[in-house]
């Protein structure tokens, strides 16, 4: 099934979607149905609605250099050409990081940030999963990893900096449940920028060159951390915008998997 939220009087609450419409689920929110998946059997009719941010997660947490374009990148960010971010690539533990929490999210048409003092803001394509109690595999959907690369880039230490801050993180526009997506590692991903209406950048990779299995990535980030349910990690980019693309208000990203939808975001400036 595809969960996700509409808002309902103002209110966010759990909607499935099929056919381009929404079955309301009164009285809860995507967290419920991810909690205790029963709910669902109480959709309503299905209705005209539009997609709002799926899950207000309570945690979100990252993984990078899970693929090795970008761990060969972050290295030539940093001038080292065999440095920490492929020793990180290769060796066992994953790199797994706070990104934040719903205060950070957006969901589908809402404006992801550039912090105001960066200059090299991009974003981060990502597959991302949603775990469910005992932290298992709830479901898929599509994130948005905003990060300003180059305050990562003048320090190492400065990544909650390039990482965490209003507007970081998009998520949508749907959860698909594992059940519904069985194959996550063979899943064509594409991004794209357009500014001014022309495409400022265009780029793709498939999820079967994901150097991590998916639960490696779980049981990392939940040795000696339990997370609630519906925390979201998301499962690092092999989509690399360079500089010369740097995001700018005004933008329009557009992030998609063809078993999932896509996840459209304007830029704007925060901070």
């Amino acid at each position: 099934m595809k969960l996700g939220q509409i808002l309902v009087n103002g209110a966010a609450t759990a909607a499935l979607f099929e056919n381009g419409q929404a079955r309301v689920i009164r009285g809860h929110i995507a967290l419920d149905v991810v909690i205790d998946p029963s709910l669902a059997a109480h959709a309503a009719a299905p209705i005209a609605a539009e997609p709002i941010i799926p899950i207000h997660p309570p945690e979100v947490w990252g993984c990078g250099c899970t693929y090795e374009t970008s761990a060969s990148f972050r290295d030539a960010e940093h001038g080292t050409r065999e440095g920490m971010y492929a020793h990180v690539y290769r060796e066992a533990r994953p790199e797994v990081f706070f990104k934040g929490t719903a205060r950070h999210c957006v969901g589908p048409t809402d404006a992801i940030g550039i912090r105001c003092d960066s200059h090299f803001t991009a974003p981060e394509p990502e597959l991302a999963l949603v775990l469910g109690p005992g932290h298992t595999i709830f479901g898929f959907t599509l994130a948005n990893d905003v990060s300003a690369w180059d305050i990562e880039r003048e320090n190492a230490l400065y990544l909650t900096q390039s990482k965490v801050y209003e507007r970081c993180c998009a998520l949508g526009p749907v959860i698909v449940t594992a059940d519904s997506l069985p194959d996550p590692y063979r899943l064509e991903m594409t991004c794209t920028v357009t500014r001014e209406g022309k495409t400022l950048f265009d780029g793709a990779v498939n999820t079967a060159k994901l150097h991590r299995r998916l639960e490696t990535l779980v049981e990392f980030l939940t040795r000696a951390n339990p997370v609630p349910a519906g925390t979201v990690l998301l499962t690092g980019t092999g989509i690399i915008v360079p500089q010369s693309c740097a995001l700018a208000p005004g933008d329009i990203v557009r992030i998609g998997i063809p078993e999932i939808g896509e996840l459209a975001n304007p830029v704007t400036v925060v901070g």
